[in-house]
């Protein structure tokens, strides 16, 4: 597994109750299911290669 990079977050506690039932209901740890849902929606966006899961980057 590669290495993952740490950074703080401030969120609304109301934000992070939310995320804490969910993640729970998913089998998941917050920190797991807030990487789930970023990873998600980059994909959705077209801004994750999905065949590396490496960022897509232009290099022109």
């Amino acid at each position: 597994m590669s290495e993952k990079k740490s950074f703080p977050l401030r969120i609304d506690p109301k934000i992070y109750e939310v995320l804490e039932r969910w993640a729970s209901d998913e089998f998941r740890s917050v920190n797991g299911h807030i990487e789930f849902l970023l990873r998600d929606a980059a994909k959705r966006a077209g801004r994750l290669n999905s065949a590396a899961n490496k960022p897509d980057i232009d290099e022109k």
